[in-house]
């Protein structure tokens, strides 16, 4: 039997250090407030962020007989499962594959809907998503892979209105995979075209990017491009400058998008939870962050147990807490939920049964604007059963 969790935590009388494994190999520390000395603050309108990613494949539908009622009923499931746990907003994967699964003048239909990318499901999942999210007041933000087209082997074929096929020259091949090319014009007008949709045609809260930008190891695939960009400049930017340039412009063009297309919408990125390890995707993070006008939100990715030894929870934490932050954002926190109960982090999420309610606890008392777990999986998969139990009991307790 596992024991449950003993919190003394005192953590506020010195700085978190942690081994950190990334690239620079940088060690953060941070001063890490008690549970039990929280201060929560009672003046913000908006409802604390209680969130679940729900994947595409969670969504997956294209084995289906009957695609349109095997829908509908694992959307009914997820939210009657989000309402039971105290949960307020579906972070969804609309937009996975340079596809979707709404009605797009952008982008094909998504295989994970009609079976075939391209082919009309004859209805609308998104339509049905938020039309059921609005009787059960859970909030949506439409979760979109920004550059990806295809893995090795998904989608299985592109379908021929998939916008790489119609025009290649948009696209780039790296590492066997294929994306959105981050330097070419055209890819952020897609992108922010398809946000403008999304934000004008549903009953949608936000839009969502999670941590894919350019790809790790990406090589010189942009060579030829970016010795054409320096060759039309007098002060050109590196390449790593160049890079982080390319999304960092695309972030700032779908803050605006989305800002002058529906008011009280919001625009928020999940990046990588150990914050140098974005480097090398070319995510300015810490622009973003300390600057207005890029995005609204962010959720760093901590997965990480309280125990891990290559990088705690609260060193990770710690990272974010000290970053400067413009004075609109929200800082929220992605739980690994996926990892609880299984021998992840060498095995320190099977010491105690109670470490997502404590990591929410902690995230709490210092101030953050609350947190999204990974994914909805989770809150059915065995491995992580218990944890999810205390972490929702927790939050539906009535002094929370």
């Amino acid at each position: 039997m596992k024991m449950k969790r003993i919190i003394p935590y005192l953590l506020s009388a010195f700085f978190l250090t942690a081994t950190v494994l990334t690239v620079g190999n940088a060690g953060y520390g941070g001063k890490i407030k008690e549970p039990d000395k929280a201060v929560r603050t009672e003046d913000e309108p908006e409802r604390e962020m209680r969130g679940v990613w729900v994947t595409f494949m969670t969504l997956d539908v294209e084995n289906e007989e009957d695609k349109e009622s095997a829908f509908r009923d694992k959307i009914d499931t997820i939210i009657s499962d989000m309402t039971e746990g105290g949960f307020n907003t579906m972070i969804v994967h609309v937009r996975p594959f340079c596809d979707a699964i709404y009605k797009s003048a952008y982008y094909p239909w998504s295989h994970i809907i009609s079976g075939r990318q391209g082919e009309d499901p004859g209805f609308d999942p998104l339509r049905i998503i938020c039309n059921r999210c609005a009787e059960a007041d859970i909030s949506v933000h439409a979760w979109i892979n920004p550059y990806r087209i295809s893995t090795a082997s998904t989608p299985a074929q592109l379908s021929e209105d998939n916008p790489y096929m119609k025009d290649g020259s948009i696209g780039v091949k790296v590492n066997g995979e294929t994306y959105l090319d981050p330097a070419d014009e055209r890819t952020r007008e897609l992108i922010v075209s398809g946000v403008i949709e999304l934000l004008e045609n549903y009953d949608i809260d936000g839009i969502h990017f999670d941590d894919y930008f350019y790809p790790e190891n990406c090589g010189d695939f942009d060579k030829e491009r970016y010795e054409a960009y320096r060759a039309s400049t007098s002060s050109p930017l590196s390449l790593d400058e160049y890079r982080r340039e390319n999304v960092s412009s695309l972030i700032r063009d779908v803050y605006r998008a989305v800002h002058s297309t529906k008011s009280g919408a919001v625009f928020g990125v999940s990046p990588q939870g150990n914050m140098p390890n974005n480097e090398v995707l070319y995510a300015d993070v810490e622009r973003w962050c300390a600057e207005p006008g890029y995005i609204d939100y962010i959720c760093p990715q901590l997965y990480f147990s309280i125990d891990n030894p290559a990088l705690r929870y609260e060193g990770a934490l710690a990272q974010w807490l000290n970053a400067k932050r413009h004075s609109g954002l929200k800082l929220y926190i992605g739980l690994g939920g996926y990892k609880a109960g299984t021998d992840a982090d060498e095995g320190t999420w099977l010491d105690n049964d109670d470490i997502l309610r404590t990591e929410v606890e902690i995230l709490r008392a210092n101030g953050t604007d609350g947190f999204i777990l990974y994914s909805y999986d989770s809150i059915h998969d065995e491995h992580n059963e218990a944890e999810i139990k205390n972490l929702t009991d927790y939050i539906n307790s009535p002094s929370q």
